[in-house]
């Protein structure tokens, strides 16, 4: 039974993968998140592979785990938005997106033992025109703080969003599906169980900890 450890501290991907009834584990990768790369594509598929090759060497190879390491951004005319340091940068994002179809990439690694998967989601956006004061109340919330781009699609933001094309699990964070049967082509995936750290903590308990 091949299982799951997610390299990643993002409560979304957490969140989707617990709903999907995918059993995993936690350990959060030290790789800083650095924009190295030119292209929205090359960034997040090379941040995921960091976060993965990071866990990987930390856990030791195993031919029965799958490293899941996933990085999100949103672009628009090739302009890269991480998250907003501040909420005067979350601001000038969403004026940036209000009104117009802007693009979600997330990029995932997958390793387990020599197997290496490595691949990028696009995701189509289309925000409804906001007025500053509806942006300024959007950002009020708190909820841009932590989020690419300043939004949350799978929350209050959804009042914002006009309408995608492609999947919707990719602009919450990760392209669920597509991991899904990529690891399902390499044996049987475990469902259903109780997400653990890999040092058998609950995730409330470990507290990203390994």
């Amino acid at each position: 039974m091949k299982r799951l450890v997610l390299a990643s501290a993002s409560p979304r991907r957490r969140e989707l993968l617990s709903q999907a009834g995918i059993d995993y584990e936690v350990c959060v990768s030290d790789q800083e998140e650095r924009n190295l790369w030119h292209t929205p594509e090359q960034l997040v598929m090379n941040l995921a592979m960091l976060k993965t090759t990071d866990v990987y060497e930390k856990l030791g190879s195993d031919d029965e785990r799958w490293i899941l390491g996933a990085d999100t951004v949103v672009s628009l005319d090739g302009e890269i938005f991480g998250k907003p340091a501040d909420e005067t940068e979350a601001f000038k994002m969403l004026q940036r997106l209000q009104g117009r179809t802007h693009q979600v990439f997330t990029g995932v690694c997958l390793k387990m033992g020599d197997i290496t998967r490595i691949f990028c989601e696009k995701t189509d956006v289309t925000m409804y025109e906001l007025s500053d004061e509806q942006i300024q109340d959007y950002i009020r919330t708190g909820e841009p703080m932590d989020k690419a781009g300043a939004y949350g699609i799978q929350g209050m933001g959804a009042v914002l969003i006009r309408g995608i094309r492609g999947d919707y699990n990719n602009v919450v964070g990760l392209p669920l599906a597509r991991v899904w049967h990529m690891m399902a082509a390499h044996g049987e995936m475990r469902l259903a169980g109780e997400s653990r750290t890999a040092n058998g903590l609950s995730t409330d308990d470990a507290k990203g900890q390994c």
